[in-house]
């Protein structure tokens, strides 16, 4: 259940090439309890400035409402993954680390829950959040993820894996999974349960 007196604000990450369902899967599990209990999220897309987003392919251009200069502190931040040819690419790019891990390393340090879906956390692999904690990723990224966290437990053939302060799915439509999972604990069984079947789920 909620513990605050406010919407808990959430911050959806957005970079170019990122994986459209990694996204937007996620973000309407809370539009609909938006929908559902009035003001108990506050959602946005956050970027590192608020230039047009690319997603993968190029296939379509969002605009992020804040940039990580001016939103509001999360509480949950949300990381939706990418090819992983794209995230290893972003794993040297030393803007990307100065930029998007630094900022999501600092707030997570400060309390914010870190989400991660998909390749999301492959993106997050070169920090030390993950230290002691198991965690999953897409079955196409396991093995790098692996590689790359020796001090985490990898764990294969879950949807996603919840560890209090951070939580990691698998694959793409995981996401779902794990922003029912994440609803259904904040806002209570009934309704996740609710909004699995406005959205005709079944995981």
């Amino acid at each position: 259940m909620t513990t605050t007196n406010r919407p808990l604000n959430v911050a959806f990450i957005i970079f170019d090439q990122v994986e459209v369902l990694d996204l937007n899967g996620p973000l309407d599990v809370f539009v609909k309890a938006n929908v559902l209990k009035p003001n108990s999220y506050n959602h946005y897309l956050v970027s590192a400035t608020k230039e047009v987003v690319k997603t993968e392919a190029n296939t379509t251009l969002i605009v992020p409402q804040y940039s990580f200069e001016d939103c509001p502190t999360p509480d949950i931040i949300l990381l939706p993954g990418a090819n992983p040819d794209i995230v290893m690419n972003y794993l040297q790019d030393e803007y990307f680390q100065n930029t998007y891990t630094s900022w999501i390393v600092n707030q997570h340090q400060q309390g914010a829950l870190l989400f991660t879906v998909c390749t999301g956390s492959l993106l997050m692999s070169n920090t030390d959040v993950f230290d002691g904690l198991e965690i999953t990723t897409h079955f196409m990224a396991l093995e790098a993820l692996k590689q790359a966290t020796p001090k985490a437990k990898i764990v294969t053939g879950v949807r996603y894996v919840d560890q209090d302060t951070v939580l990691t799915t698998a694959g793409i439509t995981a996401g779902i999974d794990g922003a029912l999972y994440l609803v259904s604990k904040q806002l209570g069984e009934e309704m996740g349960q609710t909004i699995t079947q406005l959205f005709e789920y079944k995981s």
